[in-house]
């Protein structure tokens, strides 16, 4: 279950997950495993790693133009990753002009995730290695890792 942290501390929207997940319990209602998906700003900060992605959900795969993405040690602080996400998506599409202006990032943003298979770079972050942990945890709690 994903919820952006944004202004409030991580730990005070696991626990808003927490409520809403009991609240559904109380209603007998069967509830899979679940894991809180809880970025420190927007879970678009983690997409901002990896130039390759970007340019090929942007259309672009070969593209050559300069993309100058955060550090990754920064991406947890910065103001509006998502804005960033669209820049940089639409930078990476090569376009211009009209056809820029009707690029739809958030079309392409959502693609982003399919071009990662190695997210292990994203380890340096304090939210990602919470996720990390908790999918761990559910893992070895269901016996999925036999």
């Amino acid at each position: 279950m994903h919820r952006d942290a944004e202004r409030a501390s991580p730990d005070v929207r696991v626990d808003e997950i927490l409520q809403a997940i009991e609240k559904v319990l109380q209603q007998q209602v069967q509830v899979l495993p679940r894991v809180c998906v809880v970025p420190v700003r927007m879970q678009e900060a983690w997409l901002l790693f990896n130039e390759t992605a970007i340019r090929s959900a942007a259309g672009n795969h070969n593209g050559k133009m300069p993309l100058a993405l955060p550090p990754i040690d920064t991406l947890e602080q910065l103001p509006d990753p998502k804005r960033d996400l669209y820049d940089l998506l639409r930078a990476a599409s090569g376009l211009t002009g009209r056809r820029r202006k009707q690029f739809q990032a958030q079309k392409h943003a959502r693609r982003v995730a399919e071009f990662i298979s190695d997210f292990a770079a994203l380890r340096t972050l304090s939210a990602f290695n919470r996720l990390e942990a908790d999918i761990g945890q559910i893992v070895r709690e269901q016996g999925w890792n036999k």
